[in-house]
């Protein structure tokens, strides 16, 4: 039988007007758990100035040998030296594949259906990602993202990703065969910080299940 190896952290940064000021914060997170990729969110600004915000949190995260995703904005990866997009649904991702593929990541949310996330396996998503709230917070039924999390990871081959709206999400998101645990910018509010979250994540992940 063969052991399907423990999720890898993903975090979500809030939507920073001031990335460099948010690093020492990224880096302690960064240090307190096995963090695969970081999605950087940020608030609206021209071009360069977004440029200049990406730029300042790379070498943070990719000299940990995490992935700098950013949260939209496919047509700034190449330029900033991200290593790809997290894009909100098929529309959104089949936009992005020409900028992208083959050399940058492009994960897709936001998905509505299990035939929208078919339609994300067979247009190339290099994962999907369960469970993640919309623009206006709202989000599945959280045993609805259970099932499809396990239907997923039984059926298809990309990763699959679950979206933890708080700490008591993770173990069960586990258990039902996500690859990587997203934590939402929760962590960065809880007492201790993104550091204490994520080593609490990280602890969870470790304990052996049920």
């Amino acid at each position: 039988m063969i052991t399907k190896p423990r999720p890898r952290l993903y975090l979500a940064t809030p939507a920073l007007a001031d990335s460099a000021a948010f690093v020492p914060q990224l880096e302690s997170a960064l240090r307190a758990g096995d963090v695969a990729a970081v999605l950087l969110r940020l608030e609206h600004a021209d071009e360069r100035s977004l440029i200049n915000r990406i730029k300042s949190v790379a070498r943070p995260i990719q000299g940990r040998e995490a992935a700098l995703l950013l949260d939209g904005r496919p047509e700034l990866v190449a330029r900033a030296g991200a290593d790809g997009a997290h894009l909100h649904g098929i529309e959104a991702l089949r936009a992005a594949l020409p900028s992208l593929k083959p050399d940058w990541i492009a994960g897709v949310g936001g998905l509505r259906s299990r035939h929208d996330a078919m339609l994300a396996g067979e247009t190339d998503a290099d994962y999907v990602m369960f469970g993640e709230p919309d623009r206006r917070g709202g989000r599945p039924r959280f045993g609805d993202i259970e099932e499809r999390l396990a239907w997923w990871a039984e059926l298809f081959q990309p990763p699959c990703i679950g979206y933890a709206a708080n700490a008591d999400e993770i173990r069960p998101l586990a258990q039902a065969g996500a690859d990587f645990i997203a934590l939402g910018d929760w962590i960065w509010t809880q007492p201790g910080g993104g550091e204490t979250a994520v080593a609490a994540a990280a602890q969870i992940l470790a304990a052996p299940g049920p």
